[in-house]
């Protein structure tokens, strides 16, 4: 900051307490104008001695040598060269590609981290040990997924193995980790358990996997992904659970992508089975996730709403969008769900869900643009929600805990690609997004929007002292350059998109699991219990006037265990009670649930 500021190092400090002391040295220049800088890092002495004297015993310029023939693999393919859908002249993009490439681990080759900066950093003290250098599943897969569409596949190949191997055994992924697999934080979020397939899919469908076998990681995740969902404990900002529709979407891309291979190896019926769970959530989007009551923007009270709460532990399967209060982090209060937005709906067309015309989907559009957009000198900029408490504070000072939540470079790039979509030029954007960037070319998490402040250093439209370079805006905005030459999402999956817009698949099903544990349907749906575990279901659709017993029959390749009862000959009003019995460890539940047919 003090160079920053002119170029001189003229700050002086009596003390530094809680913060950090950067080592510096001043360098009296021979007249030559040449001199050498080694600098060796070592858990001792001796160690960093070894190393310093070791490098310098090797002339420069083999060093040089070494170095550029390393970086020979960010050269652009002429082929992925998409110089004339940028604005300028490509630099941006080559660039980004580079941070990309950069943010990937030496040694733990395939662990991308999030950035190698700590949001406001400044403010920071040395116990804050995670900052943005850890492996979070969504940004790695941001990232590898942009290299992708570079037409690098080395690198997202790597990111997959490393994927693979730090999978838990119940298919989930840990919220982040470090560089060599150990979890740091604890939380749970369906995005990133069904991402890791998207991944797998999109390497597979450009012939990247080489000799590596990702199923086994496919039918783990997928089984997770039934088992747990549609609730999330934690959605993509990791603040809160429930009903997301980005967590949605995000879950019926990946399950369609598994049921799209396992149908292309002759594994049919556990296609059948996961197209079936996905056709259920994909049929229940909008009521889980859509206000009817809204009051944000007069005229529109039906909208899309940023998640829809529920107790992650005990999930209410009939959360009512319109009721439910909405605590928000940092800061923000309580408030009611119907009244908090965010582009998260975006991702149903940015995936290949809902068609970009949905009428549902423009009235959700209109009303997100009348909340959350900001009009900065580079161009139009989102906040992720409204009261959102994760940025800048109003003076100017850090996040400390609290804030307000300023635009993200991501969000233009997301609507970008619903521009795309919905048949517009996304080129402004792009060129938008080039314009938030600094100097030296690096995209951050958060810009600034609100009024000017010289004290602070606060410009519009530029970084604010959050992430610096973030990972996930660099490989948002290679993504959108991508996209914009094919014409068409880089992002949508096919197999969705076929099943879900072009010749929508009507659903058969209501699903009934123990994480959600349904108390009405309709009559003339197919009801389905699916276990983790073998069991028989004692049931009754008469008031137990007479009690029927059902076996769970195994589905193999994902190792869960199903139940089907037609409902078609079910009078409306009845109920449809039942217990289970557990055949592995002979026990029962000791508790019945009911349905109601409507």
């Amino acid at each position: 900051q003090d160079l920053m500021h002119n170029f001189k190092m003229d700050w002086q400090f009596r003390s530094a307490p809680n913060g950090n002391i950067a080592l510096t040295g001043e360098i009296d220049l021979p007249d030559s104008g040449e001199f050498t800088i080694a600098v060796a890092l070592g858990r001792s002495y001796q160690s960093a001695a070894t190393k310093l004297f070791q490098s310098l015993a090797e002339p420069f310029e083999e060093k040089r040598e070494a170095y550029v023939r390393q970086w020979q693999r960010a050269v652009i393919n002429p082929e992925f060269d998409f110089s004339s859908d940028t604005s300028d002249g490509g630099g941006e993009y080559r660039l980004s590609r580079c941070v990309l490439l950069a943010h990937e681990d030496k040694v733990f080759q395939g662990a991308i981290v999030a950035s190698m900066s700590i949001p406001w950093g400044e403010a920071k003290g040395d116990l804050d040990f995670g900052g943005y250098h850890l492996v979070w599943t969504r940004d790695l897969v941001q990232s590898a997924t942009a290299l992708v569409a570079t037409g690098q596949l080395g690198t997202p190949l790597r990111a997959l193995i490393w994927l693979a191997a730090i999978q838990r055994p119940d298919g989930s992924f840990p919220q982040n980790s470090w560089i060599d697999g150990t979890a740091y934080w604890s939380g749970l979020q369906l995005d990133q358990v069904a991402l890791p397939i998207l991944l797998a899919w999109r390497l597979h469908k450009h012939d990247a996997l080489d000799l590596f076998e990702p199923r086994v990681m496919i039918v783990r995740a997928a089984a997770r992904l039934i088992l747990r969902g549609p609730v999330t404990a934690q959605e993509r900002w990791e603040e809160n659970s429930g009903y997301s529709p980005s967590t949605l979407a995000v879950v019926i891309a990946a399950l369609a992508c598994a049921a799209d291979w396992a149908r292309e190896i002759g594994h049919n019926d556990a296609a059948d089975f996961v197209f079936a769970y996905a056709d259920w959530l994909a049929a229940h989007v909008e009521e889980w996730t859509v206000t009817t009551a809204g009051e944000l923007v007069q005229g529109i009270p039906r909208h899309y709403i940023r998640i829809n709460p529920t107790d992650p532990n005990e999930p209410d399967p009939h959360a009512d969008a319109n009721t439910q209060m909405l605590q928000i982090a940092n800061g923000g209060g309580v408030h009611p769900a119907r009244n908090i937005v965010g582009g998260d709906f975006l991702h149903l067309v940015r995936y290949g869900i809902r068609r970009p015309d949905d009428p549902l989907v423009c009235d959700s559009i209109e009303v997100i643009d009348r909340v959350l957009k900001h009009d900065l000198p580079q161009g139009p900029g989102w906040r992720r929600y409204n009261h959102d408490g994760y940025g800048q504070r109003e003076d100017g000072s850090a996040y400390d805990g609290t804030g307000v939540g300023r635009c993200w470079p991501i969000l233009t790039g997301e609507r970008g690609h619903y521009e795309l979509a919905a048949g517009r030029d996304p080129k402004p954007l792009i060129t938008t997004i080039e314009d938030f960037s600094n100097q030296g070319g690096m995209l951050t998490e958060q810009v600034w929007d609100g009024p000017e402040l010289p004290h602070a250093r606060m410009k519009r439209g530029c970084p604010t002292g959050a992430a610096m370079p973030l990972c996930w805006s660099h490989a948002e905005y290679v993504s959108l350059v991508r996209s914009r030459h094919d014409g068409v999402c880089f992002h949508r999956v096919d197999p969705a998109y076929q099943r879900y817009v072009v010749n929508p698949v009507p659903n058969r099903f209501e699903i009934w699991t123990l994480r959600y544990p349904m108390r009405r349907m309709s009559r003339g749906k197919i009801l389905r219990i699916i276990l983790a575990e073998e069991a028989s279901i004692t049931w009754s659709a008469d008031n137990w006037q007479r009690t029927n017993k059902s076996e769970t029959m195994h589905q193999e390749k994902l190792n869960l265990w199903i139940a089907d009862f037609p409902t078609a000959e079910w009078p409306v009003g009845s109920v449809f009670a039942f217990t289970i019995f557990w055949t592995g460890e002979q026990r029962w539940e000791n508790r019945n649930w009911q349905i109601s047919i409507v």
